[in-house]
């Protein structure tokens, strides 16, 4: 059964976030713990699943992501 979610990968405490939307939680948690996605998780090592949410429509993940993007993004400028 597919289910829209939003997901938090982490290199490590204190390290690197990725953020992303999928159908199949399991399916891409295990891509890119193993490293089969090319790109900015490999490429910073984000391995581990720390947090996930549910949705029932997959425009409702998508809108959830640019939130938690954008929050991201917003700490990042006030920290700098």
């Amino acid at each position: 059964m597919r289910e829209p979610a939003v997901y938090i990968m982490a290199s490590g405490r204190n390290g690197t976030l990725y953020v992303g939307v999928t159908s199949d939680i399991g399916r891409r948690a295990y891509e890119h713990r193993e490293g089969l996605v090319p790109g900015f998780t490999a490429r910073y090592k984000c391995k581990q699943l720390v947090w996930y949410e549910f949705y029932d429509q997959m425009i409702d993940a998508i809108e959830r992501e640019k939130q938690i993007k954008s929050g991201l993004t917003q700490r990042q400028i006030a920290i700098d």
